[in-house]
């Protein structure tokens, strides 16, 4: 506690010094760990030296194109040729950590991420009383009251916000703090949700999902979680407001906006029902969150847990680097898509979103006179392209063309257009998992993989990192249905796959040049399924198996979870929901075993929270239980094999 008190009284001079030179500075940070601080500093060695819209170019090869004109054309910009060389791998590890693409004006402004029951100074008190030891999961105390469904979150009570603070760092990893002038901004990076501190070592592990990660509960206690609802289950027709809180919709006439207390309150209850460890990615109108996936990404191709990440740069990865900043982190720039995507007049969808904006230039108000596309217009930090982030626009926007959801490339003026989202793909594609063979059992190891050969596991977990990069449909793997077809709207406004020219300056130039992304045969069926088009249902790929011991729980709902306690501990209530971190040994267990997995789907059931997720556990009924012919110690070995896997198996292919 005197270390505690010394650093409050540091912090205390520090923000007066600050509050002096309050109305002229700005300044901003975000943590980004030395390799000291890291659990896994070891990496892939860098194979490929150009990505061409996601076919790997060895360096061998290369050089042998470089040597005719031919040869230089297809290594072209203009041919979306992506050079991956050390730069990128650096510039890539810096965005991971630092590049929000803007988002912070709409976490904060919009959606009020720091006015709700969480406020900075509750944040830095909950930092500062660490004293400097890090955590997992910081508790933070509630400024005020707020209401999430049956539960009163009461001023003073601690919430789990599943933030991770490095030992000796009085920053959150993930965050992106910004001053300006008066007006403090927090921004997400691609850290706050895919790195993690090591609970047992207090060391950072790079491209682990942050399991813990409270972001539902997060965005519930913020000021507007309706700025989200389209993520989520809430209908914003069974809460009319009053005849005077109406737009002029695009048609000319007048709609009343929903009413705001009892949306507000709608919305906090989808989004407050994610498990720990989840996010809801998918504007469909349902509440369907799925894990955070690892960034372990070499050979993991498609990507998302749909498989729709699976064209252009780097196979699909840059696409799906893009979705969470041009997609996730910014809703206001779905307006125009809005009649398409969720049957809502654009001005009355922006109406609600903005109509309890956390900052004034940004609210709503209907007695302005003003529409909503105005008001935004008037406060947003990137004029001349939608929404609030900073964004290169296709000219398809804002239709969908299987590379993004509304040809909208997430960029950082002052260099080419995608170029951080390739950069951040490159650095990915090079993390490996902590070592977990050292502590294995080798003769253990060999036996589960024979077990895991023997039950068939090998025909769809193949290759380097045990996928076989294929979409199943969800008829087959028997998942729940909601978020396989999440995209199935999109479908009505459909472009052609297309990307900028990878040396495209940002802000664009007058014309820039536009490279279509061939998508044919075999791949376009791919792709369809994964976005549920074409008469499809949608579907699930095959996920890669490296770094298992750092992603329970399993599957893309959560919903095969197991704490310690094998008997009690059941599913996402008897874990995550409990505050309990699932066990990798018992949820694997729970994998590949039908009696437990029943228990497992019946704790799921009995929660009316996991219900409103759409959390089941149910799906990928393959089995090596006693029932399959598989005794106890088998199943012991199997589990010990799949918590071994920490890096790509060999040999890799050669480009």
């Amino acid at each position: 506690m005197a270390r505690a008190f010394r650093l409050l009284l540091i912090s205390t001079i520090a923000t007066g010094a600050v509050l002096a030179l309050s109305s002229v500075a700005r300044f901003s940070y975000a943590p980004m760990p030395n390799e000291s601080d890291l659990l896994n500093p070891e990496r892939y060695p860098l194979r490929t030296a150009y990505d061409i819209l996601g076919r790997r170019v060895a360096r061998a090869e290369a050089e042998r194109l470089n040597a005719t004109p031919e040869g230089r054309d297809a290594l072209s910009a203009e041919k979306g040729a992506v050079a991956i060389d050390e730069a990128l791998v650096k510039r890539g590890r810096e965005a991971f950590y630092r590049e929000t693409f803007g988002n912070e004006v709409f976490l904060s402004d919009v959606m009020g991420m720091l006015d709700g029951g969480l406020t900075p100074y509750e944040v830095a008190r909950a930092i500062l009383l660490l004293g400097g030891s890090g955590t997992t999961n910081l508790q933070v105390r509630m400024a005020r009251d707020v209401t999430v469904g049956d539960r009163v979150w009461k001023r003073g009570d601690l919430v789990p916000t599943g933030l991770d603070v490095q030992p000796g760092s009085p920053f959150i990893l993930g965050i992106r703090t910004f001053y300006d002038g008066g007006h403090l901004r927090m921004g997400i990076t691609c850290a706050l949700c895919h790195a993690a501190v090591d609970p047992s070592s207090g060391k950072v592990v790079e491209g682990a999902p942050n399991t813990d990660l409270n972001a539902g509960l997060l965005m519930a206690l913020a000021s507007n979680a309706t700025a989200y609802f389209m993520h989520g289950s809430a209908d914003p027709t069974v809460h009319p407001g009053k005849p005077a809180h109406a737009v002029t919709t695009e048609d000319g006439v007048k709609a009343s906006l929903p009413d705001r207390a009892g949306f507000e309150a709608a919305a906090k209850i989808e989004v407050a029902s994610w498990p720990a460890g989840s996010f809801d990615s998918s504007a469909d109108r349902e509440t369907n969150p799925t894990s955070i996936p690892s960034s372990f990404s070499a050979y993991a191709e498609p990507y998302s847990w749909s498989g729709r990440a699976g064209i252009g740069p780097f196979k699909g990865l840059s696409a799906l680097n893009n979705n969470v900043h041009a997609a996730n982190s910014d809703t206001t720039q779905q307006t125009r898509a809005a009649k398409t995507l969720f049957g809502l007049d654009p001005q009355v969808y922006l109406g609600t979103v903005l109509q309890g904006a956390a900052a004034a230039p940004l609210r709503y108000d209907p007695a302005s006179r003003k529409r909503p596309t105005d008001v935004l217009r008037a406060a947003d930090p990137t004029p001349g392209t939608p929404g609030l982030n900073s964004y290169a626009v296709l000219p398809s926007f804002p239709a969908t063309n299987y590379l993004t959801d509304n040809g909208l490339l997430a960029s950082a003026p002052g260099e080419p257009a995608n170029y951080a989202n390739n950069a951040m793909s490159a650095f990915q594609n090079l993390l490996r998992a902590p070592e977990a063979s050292a502590g294995a059992d080798t003769e253990r190891v060999k036996r589960g993989r024979a077990v895991f050969e023997r039950m068939g596991c090998a025909g769809c977990h193949s290759g380097p990192a045990l996928s076989n990069h294929r979409v199943i449909p969800v008829e087959e793997i028997g998942t729940q249905p909601s978020r396989a077809r999440s995209t199935v709207r999109m479908e009505a406004h459909l472009a052609p796959p297309a990307i900028f020219a990878t040396d495209t300056p940002f802000p664009l130039p007058p014309e820039p040049k536009i490279v279509p992304i061939p998508l044919e045969g075999d791949a376009l069926k791919q792709v369809q399924l994964a976005w549920a088009h074409a008469g499809t249902k949608g579907g699930y790929k095959v996920q890669n198996l490296v770094g298992l011991a750092w992603s329970a729980p399993y599957l893309h709902d959560s919903g095969v979870a197991v704490g310690p306690d094998i008997e009690k501990q059941l599913g996402v209530p008897g874990s995550l929901d409990a505050g309990v971190a699932p066990d990798p040994t018992n949820s694997l267990r729970a994998l590949v075993d039908r009696d437990l997995r029943a228990k497992v789907v019946a704790a799921n059931a009995a929660s009316q929270k996991a219900r409103t997720a759409r959390v089941t556990g149910q799906g990928h009924a393959y089995w090596a239980d006693s029932q399959a012919g598989v005794s106890a110690e088998e199943q012991t070995d199997l589990v010990g094999y799949l918590l071994s896997i920490d890096g790509l198996t060999e040999p890799v292919p050669v480009p």
